[in-house]
């Protein structure tokens, strides 16, 4: 029977580790991790998407939304900056009772829904408020009106108010402030709330 030698033994072991080295590095299963993909870290610090959002950090309708910082209708409403005065203060000799200007014109529909308001207030109020009444109903009573505004400091507020008929204006006379200022407004309350309060203070 035949017996391999030593040597033979010894060669045949060295061929079979150089062969086994040999497809260890070769093989492409056997690629360290971070040759074969790269880590999840890696991606996240190469993707530009990832790390710096341009929607997430610089919205630039969340930083500058012009309705929400500079609403043009809420910093300029042509209403809320209406005059908020008749221009002065009123004549001396109204200056100790609130005053309430009603613009009239016989031919005014909104003067004809009031007057119940109107003829209710100069009763409650009889003695406690001056009511002024300007008439612009025609060429010769506006011209009365005129004078009479200028003789009692409301000149600017009826050169203002002319076309405004059915209006009433509660007026603090000692400053020209415009209490409330109602147009073709029946609502009694609304009237008299401000009213009195001109008359505690």
């Amino acid at each position: 029977m035949y017996k391999p030698s030593k040597f033979f033994l010894s060669l045949l072991c060295l061929s079979g580790l150089v062969l086994t080295v040999s497809c260890s590095a070769t093989n492409p299963d056997n690629i360290s991790q971070n040759q074969a993909s790269p880590s999840t870290t890696d991606v996240a610090q190469s993707n530009p998407c990832a790390s710096k959002n341009p929607c997430a950090s610089k919205n630039p309708c969340a930083s500058k939304n012009p309705c929400a910082s500079k609403n043009p209708c809420a910093s300029k409403n042509p209403c809320a900056a209406k005059a908020k005065s008749v221009g002065g203060p009123l004549a001396q000799e109204i200056q100790d009772k609130p005053v309430l200007v009603d613009v009239f014109a016989t031919w005014c529909s909104a003067c004809k829904n009031i007057a119940p308001t109107l003829s209710q207030l100069e009763k409650d109020y009889e003695g406690k408020v001056h009511f002024v009444v300007l008439d612009v109903s025609d060429k010769a009573t506006t011209a009365e009106a005129e004078a009479k505004a200028k003789e009692l400091g409301l000149s600017e507020f009826l050169s203002a108010n002319k076309s405004q008929t059915g209006m009433l204006t509660i007026v603090e006379p000692k400053t020209g402030k415009i209490l409330a200022q109602h147009r073709n407004n029946p609502n009694l309350a609304d009237y008299k709330t401000v009213l009195d309060t001109a008359l505690t203070q």
